[in-house]
């Protein structure tokens, strides 16, 4: 435990930050998933519109420096693969 009162208060403020930036991450790792969700079971209407609720998330998560850009990139790009894919067929 910090001893001085400025540790003590960073020590706090890291805390919050450590959960927000926790549920953030929940949030675009759920939108990720019901997109896949929605091609394996072969509904392109449910699938497209999943991931266009995925996107902003995923880019938000971009600009607030939790996960890196060509992480966010790799995960758009894979999602977008299978919903065409899914539409060729």
């Amino acid at each position: 435990m910090a001893n001085i009162k400025s540790a003590a208060k960073k020590a706090r403020q890291a805390e919050q930050n450590r959960q927000q930036n926790a549920s953030q991450r929940t949030r675009m790792r759920g939108t990720i998933k019901k997109t896949v969700k929605a091609v394996q079971s072969g509904d392109g209407v449910a699938a497209t519109a999943a991931y266009q609720l995925a996107v902003p998330q995923i880019d938000s998560m971009v600009s607030k420096g939790l996960i890196h850009r060509n992480k966010a990139a790799r995960h758009k790009s894979r999602l977008n693969k299978a919903i065409k894919a899914l539409k060729a067929q």
